[in-house]
């Protein structure tokens, strides 16, 4: 099974092609470093999976992914970009990505998408997925001042409502203590709440918790 890496970044491809052959049994990787030339590869080698970055010199990934679908609508591309923006997720996903893992994800989260996407299922990392469900239907379900939250909020937000304290939630995500209480403050501001406890009643109203469970 091959996988096509699309980065313009000839050091990252190198270091995502061995954990890729490390991590996942039977894997071939093949490279390109812009969307045109990955627009040849698929078309010299059709590969299992395409993992694309968004940045790339000429057309863009989202623009290469459009095409790509276009021509080979069984084609899964998997979208591996630094920008992790909502926005940005929910154009992938339109543009026919079968799911979407940021840069500052963990190698495991990568190699977990990666097998996903080979079995023919979706993956979002998580926090975006949970912030993707709550800007679809949190404001519905409970309040819109979730949606204000970014992917990060939502995190440090859904950790705290589970009862996870600052310390914990500051050694999980590589934190440091006062950033963790920073987001606290910020979390209670903008979700005007002044206690751990709303915080829990507003993320079962709004079925998060079960959700990210």
């Amino acid at each position: 099974m091959a996988i096509l890496l699309v980065d313009d970044h000839p050091m990252l491809r190198l270091g995502l092609a061995r954990l890729l052959m490390q991590g996942l049994e039977g894997v071939a990787v093949i490279e390109a470093g812009s969307g045109e030339a990955a627009l040849l590869k698929v078309a010299e080698q059709l590969p299992g999976l395409v993992i694309m970055d968004f940045d790339l010199p000429g057309i863009s990934g989202l623009e290469t992914t459009r095409r790509l679908r276009q021509r080979l609508p069984q084609l899964r591309v998997l979208f591996f970009s630094e920008h992790a923006q909502l926005g940005l997720v929910r154009q992938a996903l339109d543009a026919g990505a079968c799911g979407f893992v940021s840069k500052r994800a963990e190698p495991e989260v990568l190699l977990e998408a990666a097998r996903r996407a080979l079995c023919g299922q979706a993956y979002i990392e998580q926090p975006l997925a949970t912030a993707l469900a709550v800007q679809a239907y949190g404001g519905q379900a409970a309040d819109v001042r979730l949606q204000d939250l970014t992917p990060r909020e939502v995190e440090i937000f859904l950790m705290l409502a589970k009862g996870f304290s600052n310390q914990m939630i500051a050694q999980q995500l590589c934190l440091s203590s006062k950033t963790v209480s920073n987001y606290l403050t910020t979390l209670k501001s903008k979700l005007q709440v002044s206690s751990q406890a709303e915080m829990v009643h507003l993320a079962i109203e709004a079925g998060l918790l079960q959700l990210a469970a």
